[in-house]
């Protein structure tokens, strides 16, 4: 285990990161405000409960697809361009949604949203693994996905408060604010690229030396575990939690279910934000390798015995130590992706394969849970998730030092 020196800690945040955590702020931020409304302005066009919820799918389904060109697009033109580019065109569908005159625009004006989604999460990821100072990238992922995490937060806090005014309000003023965020990291990153060509680099966009293939990334066992980890991660936090969690408080609890899911949902995003507050310096300090073991084994435990809770506070108390444990994970697996991505490259495509299985288990784990529920049981369902998390344990457990990860190792050796 390697310990860092507290001076590392004190390494500044480039300026350009900083205007990207804000604008991942606004991004999470309007994204919880029509979170809620968007099943029910679907409904508003007189459609089925299947096709309103679809209007939620459709989003994932592009960003899911759209994933392999969004690597290839930033590796060709550029981070800074994709990721203004993307910011812009979930912009302008987010207004076109609120503009929509019936429900086969809707689903055409969102499913543009996640083409653009895909485009400048991709991009992020990689302006990070490439702009942020190696010594301190666990505390940047953990700083980006905070910020994240306290706009999906406060969106839907807003967002009930906007739906007074009618469903189509907050389409626009979302819209709007990605606008405006947009045109800021647009003149944030400029000095980016003024850079990359006082040192001589082509005028393509950005300072994009070498692209790192995914087969080249995939002899990285960080990298593999990273797929493991990340699939396991979009089944139970991003897709099991939000589709079955509800579902199982109001079986499990009954009138008061409903309300006990939100308080479950909740707390784990309170959890979440908790560990994150120091879980990103902690994996500067003591390295990946330990911390994604750690939150992702506390993570996957609680998950795979949430099907058995039977009463409200081990409800509760579970879902607050998988929030917690999840975000001790979080940034050190970003970081351990962006380490094999390394200063020295551009790794769109390896970024995106990285979201692709994040996304696919997201997509996948609610429809295998939901089978499960069906035939044998909510517990089976949770415990698959949790099953599927310790798996990433295994992968985790077997990742070697950096210095004798081939690809770590080499990017190491550049720098």
């Amino acid at each position: 285990m390697t310990i860092k020196s507290p001076a590392v800690e004190k390494e500044s945040i480039p300026s350009e990161i900083k205007v990207l955590i804000g604008a991942a702020f606004v991004i999470a931020l309007g994204f919880g405000i029509i979170a809620p409304i968007l099943p029910q302005y679907a409904s508003s066009f007189d459609v089925t409960t299947a096709a309103a919820a679809f209007i939620v799918s459709v989003f994932a389904l592009t960003r899911l697809l759209f994933a392999p060109l969004s690597g290839r697009l930033t590796e060709k033109l550029g981070e800074p361009i994709v990721y203004v580019g993307g910011v812009l065109i979930v912009a302008f569908s987010t207004i076109l949604v609120g503009l929509a005159p019936n429900y086969e625009l809707l689903l055409v004006f969102r499913a543009l949203g996640g083409i653009g989604s895909t485009m400048f999460t991709v991009s992020a990821m990689a302006l990070i693994a490439r702009l942020a100072p190696p010594t301190i990238r666990g505390r940047i992922s953990g700083l980006y996905a905070g910020a994240f995490l306290m706009g999906n937060i406060a969106g839907p806090v807003v967002g009930g408060l906007l739906a007074t005014f009618g469903h189509r309000l907050p389409f626009f003023i979302y819209g709007g604010a990605l606008v405006i965020a947009a045109a800021l990291v647009h003149f944030s990153l400029a000095r980016v690229r003024r850079r990359a060509l006082a040192s001589g680099q082509d005028d393509a966009g950005d300072a994009r030396p070498t692209g790192l293939s995914v087969s080249e990334a995939l002899a990285s066992p960080t990298y593999r575990a990273a797929l493991v980890s990340g699939f396991a991660n979009g089944w139970t936090n991003f897709g099991v939690r939000v589709a079955i969690v509800p579902l199982f408080a109001v079986y499990a609890f009954g009138q008061h279910g409903t309300a006990i899911a939100g308080i479950s949902l909740a707390l784990f995003a309170a959890g979440n934000a908790v560990t994150l507050t120091f879980s990103g310096r902690l994996t500067d300090r003591y390295g990946r390798r330990w911390p994604v073991i750690i939150g992702l084994t506390v993570g996957s435990i609680s998950m795979g015995f949430l099907g058995l809770a039977e009463s409200v506070p081990l409800f509760i108390v579970l879902s607050v130590v998988a929030g917690a444990g999840i975000g001790v994970m979080n940034p050190a697996q970003q970081a351990a992706v962006a380490d094999v991505v390394g200063q020295g490259r551009n790794g769109g495509r390896v970024l995106a394969t990285f979201q692709m299985c994040t996304d696919f288990g997201a997509i996948l784990g609610p429809v295998v849970a939901g089978l499960l529920v069906d035939h044998i049981g909510y517990g089976w369902a949770f415990a698959v998730g949790g099953l599927l998390g310790m798996l990433g344990v295994a992968a985790w457990a077997r990742v070697p030092r950096p210095s004798e990860d081939p690809v770590v190792a080499e990017d190491r050796k550049q720098s």
